[in-house]
């Protein structure tokens, strides 16, 4: 999947004629999952290249949609998507993004832990989003199962960039809680379709996937911070992830710190990047980023 292009025109008009003035709960109308949306029922996922984005790049938002955290999808319908999309084809730090939103629960508590959207890059996306089921579960444990779509993603995504140019994509799981260490024999095989050999750690999980995907995280710091165990949460995100973890302190800037992100990684310097957007939005995106990594000059056009 991935043909077409994003335009800002066609986002306006879906916009204004189905999610301008509705409510969450009228925006995402399903009280289940999908069986297109299952990963047990999905053979592959498939990031391609077409004539429309002939180098493209895969690109994966795993939301929380727990009880505290379904305000993520309501905003990446609003204003998120778009706002992703279009700073991506400005900015150009990668080719013809291809993007795949994944609506992440509890695999010990609730009943559809994981849904996946297909890779698209137009406004498709927009309506695969809003079929995904907002469970708004999650349990008393400590945690919520944020390593299912890093697995789904290793086992079940198959991308061109990887095959033909050796090139990873992006994967950003995004959520205020702590992760549940891996996923379990049981659990791989009830909620994603995999026959594994024995439980996986997340450690384990993360290995999988890294030839494929840079793997980062998005702590929703507005949320994560309240709880009495934030700092221990934050040590175990940057043991599993060293130096991409971002602690983003107004998720209504999600879209803006994912794409700083992506430049960083690509080789634009984090003053530029911060730089680059007004007002508070760069305060926020310079907070977030400090503790990233970074890498050395790439091919990303630097917006001042």
């Amino acid at each position: 999947m991935g043909s077409g292009r994003w335009d800002a025109g066609a986002w306006a008009a879906y916009s204004s004629a189905s999610v301008a003035g509705k409510s969450t709960a009228t925006l995402f109308k399903s009280t289940d999952m999908q069986p297109d949306y299952d990963p047990a029922q999905i053979a592959v996922r498939e990031s391609r290249d077409s004539v429309d984005n002939p180098l493209s790049t895969p690109i994966i938002l795993a939301a929380d949609v727990t009880a505290s955290m379904g305000m993520i999808a309501d905003f990446l319908m609003r204003e998120g998507l778009n706002t992703l999309a279009t700073e991506i084809y400005d900015r150009k730090p990668v080719n013809d993004p291809h993007i795949m939103v994944a609506a992440v629960g509890d695999a010990e508590v609730d009943r559809s832990p994981l849904q996946v959207t297909q890779f698209e890059a137009d406004i498709r996306i927009a309506k695969q989003v809003t079929d995904l089921f907002l469970e708004r579960g999650g349990g008393p444990n400590r945690g919520e199962s944020y390593l299912l779509p890093h697995l789904f993603a290793a086992r079940k995504v198959k991308t061109d960039a990887f095959e033909k140019r050796r090139k990873k994509g992006y994967l950003f799981s995004i959520g205020d809680e702590p992760f549940l260490d891996g996923v379990t024999k049981a659990q791989a095989a009830k909620f994603l379709g995999l026959q594994e050999k024995k439980d996986l750690s997340a450690k384990e999980i993360v290995a999988l996937l890294d030839p494929m995907f840079e793997i980062y995280h998005v702590i929703i710091g507005e949320k994560a911070s309240f709880r009495s165990d934030y700092r221990m949460q934050l040590a175990e995100w940057n043991d599993l992830l060293p130096q991409k973890v971002i602690v983003l302190d107004d998720y209504k800037m999600l879209a803006e710190t994912v794409v700083s992100a992506i430049q960083i990684n690509e080789g634009v310097s984090k003053d530029v990047v911060a730089g680059s957007w007004d007002g508070s939005t760069a305060v926020v995106v310079a907070n977030a980023v400090k503790s990233l990594a970074q890498k050395a000059a790439g091919r990303g056009v630097q917006r001042l």
